[in-house]
């Protein structure tokens, strides 16, 4: 029963939501702002919001019908059985319950506005799987990564531990969006048969795999593209983590052409790690 919990979790693709808040403490870094409560409050409202996430997409899916006994990606557990669609439901709204709690204690250090925020993460975790129009089910998912996984965590990250906006920040907000899409680029890759099998329209269904392979290209090499200022204006030193980024995020892409079915597993969380060890790199070199 546990193991089927932390599978339920995902934790191949949990560095995605880390990375955006290491990556928003390596900006409050660079410029001396960086407070070490709110980072590690916004670091457990991420994965929390996460988990409730991948909760809330293995229940509704269920309840849409959209998943199947023995499915090339990782096991769900109550399609599987192994968890009862009641308990995951609970379990959604409790640990989304929670992120709520910790986002709350984040007012301390912004202001109350922050709370619209928070119903927007809300209702964005129910809305990727769920509701009139399931973004997952619209060719919509990977906009509504790069807008919950970059463009929210990294600005408001920062912003509330320096009480200020940037560009700069924006920008690499916007390339770990695109990062982040390419998790959720592999996972809809992998299970393209499935989903156009139940009527589910990811823009893997609808522009097929060769296309999902060079937007997977694109995305890495956009991204690093717009974190350049980083080492225009700020530090050469900053080419280290986008150097390494960009030269395993090449070689996962060739992967990804030859890989088919199970076999991309490992490859969705490698490129999860990838996303992370850039937003590591960034940090402890910002920090120098």
């Amino acid at each position: 029963m546990i193991k089927a919990w932390i599978e339920a979790m995902r934790l191949r693709t949990l560095p995605v939501s880390i990375a955006g808040v290491v990556c928003a403490s390596g900006y409050a870094l660079l410029d001396g702002s960086f407070k070490f409560l709110p980072a590690l409050l916004c670091f457990v409202f991420a994965v929390l919001a996460q988990i409730s996430s991948n909760f809330a997409n293995e229940y509704y899916d269920f309840k849409a019908g959209l998943d199947r006994v023995g499915r090339d990606g990782p096991r769900r557990g109550v399609t599987e059985g192994d968890i009862t669609p009641q308990a995951m439901k609970r379990a959604t709204f409790i640990v989304l319950a929670l992120a709520c709690v910790v986002g709350c204690s984040l007012i301390y250090w912004s202001s109350p506005w922050l709370i619209a925020v928070g119903v927007a993460i809300a209702v964005g975790v129910l809305a990727y799987s769920t509701g009139p129009y399931p973004l997952s089910h619209h060719g919509l998912g990977e906009v509504a990564v790069i807008f919950f996984f970059g463009l929210i965590p990294v600005n408001f990250t920062y912003n509330i531990m320096s009480s200020h906006w940037s560009a700069e920040v924006f920008l690499g907000s916007l390339a770990m969006g695109l990062m982040i899409a390419n998790v959720l680029i592999v996972n809809n890759y992998r299970d393209l048969e499935d989903d156009r099998a139940v009527g589910k329209h990811t823009l893997a269904v609808m522009f097929g795999r060769k296309a999902m392979a060079t937007l997977y290209l694109l995305n890495g090499i956009v991204a690093v593209a717009l974190l350049s200022p980083l080492w225009l204006n700020i530090d050469r030193l900053m080419l280290i983590p986008q150097a390494v980024y960009l030269a395993i995020h090449i070689v996962l892409f060739f992967n990804l052409r030859r890989r088919s079915g199970s076999a991309l597993n490992p490859l969705l969380g490698m490129t999860a790690f990838n996303i992370l060890l850039y937003a590591v790199l960034f940090t402890l070199i910002s920090a120098i």
